[in-house]
């Protein structure tokens, strides 16, 4: 990537893609692993860039960060992803400054949600943040923006019944195993992946399957024995996988590969087989669909799933958007402080070297010349008249920036604006 100049004067910008434009192969494309992100983010810090979050969902891939133009965050997703600018183009977004921040609070809030209310989001951001913050790629702004997110996510969980009821990809693939499979507590059920989805998947089918046939498999063996402690379940060797699957009625896919893990060649068994790929990028290869016993269901096919519930959250929506809003309303009040600060940083600075001219005067002139006394009067002169200007700034009826440039030009100030 070429070198940028990413200067104090960028704006913020939310670059991304979701399940409302792009399928589960075009975000498979631009999705993002661990190492990935990293690679990403190291890209950015070598080429200048101040403050950047990423954020990798199997519904969603966004980049919330700072740059001159927007391209500058597209060609990074691009160059770290197996997608191209032109598919970028034909399904994604882009927001910038305010808008960007809205679309972030309704992200993390579930209202953006493929299932509505799913809060799973939230977590993800906070571990993506976190990521970012030990890259030094987590400015004040963007970090305060991303605990003002997380503060509303909270509020409304608690303060509204958006999220009540289970509904979630996780539920809706059992939802969908117990109204297609018979007589499920007899079935073979094989969950391959332990990640978030899987864990959530297994306690689900757990709780509403009644199966004590529920076998796991994960790559690393120890984190799928982990989650089987917890239910008492049966985990297999990663060599076993193929095995499993040739007597399993039922299979769950979860992992995080970048390519398939499970095509039609591996499926010997002549049973009906019901595959639910919960995966992004998809693992399950399309041509299990040549192989007349299996079906093969996939995440968006799930989340088209509605009930009662669902219908119940849309009530709570305005609800959650005046949260949102409140919040909102904070976080850019914060920012008003942010714009005029350098300002008052700097008529503190002048008023203290005039202060200190005079001072020196005073010394010259008077033989009897209190210091202490002195110094604490004009301290305090100091700052109660950086007190005044401040209060007037934060006044809503001032209008901030005709105010700031008066000041300035007043005192004939010179600031180091804050991004």
């Amino acid at each position: 990537m070429e070198q940028f100049n990413i200067s104090k004067d960028n704006s913020f910008y939310v670059i991304g893609l979701s399940y409302k434009k792009a399928d589960a192969v075009i975000r498979g494309r631009f999705s993002l692993d661990a190492t990935s992100k990293l690679k990403l983010l190291n890209q950015a810090k070598m080429n200048g860039f101040e403050s950047l979050v990423v954020n990798s969902t199997c519904n969603r891939t966004e980049i919330y960060g700072f740059a001159q133009h927007p391209f500058q965050l597209i060609k990074l997703l691009c160059d770290n992803t197996n997608g191209t600018i032109d598919e970028f183009q034909k399904v994604a977004y882009v927001y910038k400054k305010k808008d960007a921040i809205s679309h972030m609070f309704r992200v993390g809030s579930g209202l953006d949600s493929q299932i509505l209310g799913d809060f799973e989001i939230i977590s993800q951001l906070k571990t993506s943040a976190k990521v970012s913050k030990k890259l030094n790629l987590l400015n004040n702004y963007l970090e305060r923006l991303v605990n003002s997110v997380i503060q509303a996510s909270k509020r409304i969980k608690t303060e509204t019944q958006i999220s009540s009821g289970a509904t979630s990809v996780s539920f809706a693939s059992v939802q969908y195993i117990l109204k297609n499979v018979t007589n499920i507590s007899d079935k073979n059920i094989l969950l391959f992946g332990t990640g978030k989805i899987g864990r959530n998947t297994c306690e689900n089918l757990v709780k509403h399957t009644k199966n004590e046939k529920i076998t796991l498999i994960n790559r690393t063996k120890n984190k799928a024995e982990r989650i089987a402690g917890k239910f008492n379940l049966v985990v297999k060797n990663y060599t076993n996988l193929q095995e499993e699957i040739n007597v399993a009625d039922v299979l769950i896919v979860a992992t995080g590969a970048q390519n398939p893990t499970i095509d039609k060649q591996i499926i010997h068994t002549k049973k009906p087989l019901l595959i639910l790929d919960l995966s992004i990028p998809k693992n399950v290869d399309d041509n299990v669909k040549e192989l007349k016993n299996v079906t093969l269901v996939h995440l968006d096919d799930l989340s088209q799933i509605t009930d009662d519930t669902l219908e119940k959250r849309k009530a709570h929506v305005p609800l959650a958007e005046a949260i949102i809003e409140d919040i909102k309303c904070e976080f850019n009040k914060w920012l008003e402080t942010r714009k005029f600060a350098p300002t008052i940083k700097a008529l503190k600075g002048k008023l203290l070297d005039f202060a200190t001219t005079e001072l020196n005067v005073q010394r010259k002139k008077n033989i009897n010349f209190n210091e202490e006394q002195a110094e604490l009067i004009s301290n305090n002169i100091v700052q109660k008249i950086t007190n005044h200007f401040a209060h007037h700034l934060k006044d809503d009826d001032v209008p901030t920036n005709e105010s700031l440039e008066l000041i300035k030009k007043v005192f004939q100030l010179e600031t180091l604006e804050n991004v």
